[in-house]
């Protein structure tokens, strides 16, 4: 276990003045023993843009942070500015967790692993054969590596943009000799071929509602997995859970990569339990 009892840390991203990671953490905190104060670095109420990061790091280095969570859209502007990658974070090219050791920025990414805890947890049992993904950003890339990691025999990647899809293959596909990962475009066919299919589009959030694929393509034996949480509940996991399908919400994903960037700041594993209670808490 790390010596320190008290922490620093911080979350640098645009408008994330509703963030629920900082209550989390801090509530994490409280119940492992711990002093933790966590700051929001907002860049919109900073009037501030991606170029501020250098200086920023510096003030975070100076001020004796112990770390910082990045989010959009310092994930991967991030990158040159750090002294050290995690390979996951390499494999990504993106980072979402840094962690500040004797003034040396080591960059993770735990996104990957909040989907994979997620899906592990609440999917026990299900086919891992075919699945269908929506969407090649950034959260695309880290779920796509979470589902390989997961044993995913077959991966389609399905992106509105048929480039970032294939580039998203091409980056993953030499670091996972097991499975087979292809770009798609035909929806129906990929959809009627899957053992399961996973949102990890925008689509579904109260700014951007709908689907990312029509709901008539949704069979009862498909399983569902979503990454947007506001809200919880999205119209695709409504119209797949009254099919009958197996589903799992977005929340997770957003609760256990925080619990991994916890334990990497403080060498502490949290309890979940007050990570999702807290998450509950905090309304839409």
């Amino acid at each position: 276990m790390h010596p320190k009892s008290s922490f620093l840390v911080g979350l640098i991203g645009s408008g994330i003045a509703a963030s629920r990671t900082p209550p989390m953490h801090e509530a994490a905190a409280d119940a492992a023993g711990i002093r933790y104060i966590y700051k929001k670095i907002d860049l919109t109420e900073l009037k501030l843009g991606v170029e501020a990061l250098p200086e920023l790091l510096t003030a975070a280095r100076r001020m004796g942070f112990d770390g910082l969570n990045v989010t959009h859209p310092c994930k991967q502007a991030i990158l040159p500015l750090l002294d050290e990658l995690s390979p996951d974070a390499e494999a990504l090219g993106a980072v979402n967790t840094v962690v500040i050791r004797n003034g040396r920025m080591t960059g993770h990414n735990t996104d990957w692993f909040g989907f994979a805890e997620n899906f592990r947890r609440n999917m026990q049992g299900a086919s891992l054969g075919r699945v269908v993904q929506f969407g090649a950003g950034g959260a695309g890339s880290a779920v796509a590596f979470a589902l390989m990691k997961l044993g995913v025999r077959e991966l389609t990647i399905i992106d509105v943009d048929v480039a970032k899809a294939q580039s998203l293959v091409d980056s993953l596909s030499p670091r996972f000799v097991e499975g087979h990962l292809r770009a798609g475009h035909d929806v129906a066919a990929a959809v009627a071929a899957a053992d399961g299919i996973v949102n990890a589009t925008p689509i579904g959030m109260d700014k951007y509602p709908g689907t990312p694929l029509p709901t008539a393509l949704l069979r009862p034996d498909l399983w569902v997995a979503e990454i947007v949480y506001f809200p919880l509940e999205t119209a695709l996991l409504r119209a797949a859970r009254a099919l009958g399908c197996r589903a799992v919400d977005g929340g997770g994903m957003a609760i256990f990569q925080g619990t991994e960037a916890f334990r990497l700041f403080t060498g502490i594993s949290p309890d979940p339990d007050v990570f999702f209670a807290t998450f509950a808490s905090r309304g839409g």
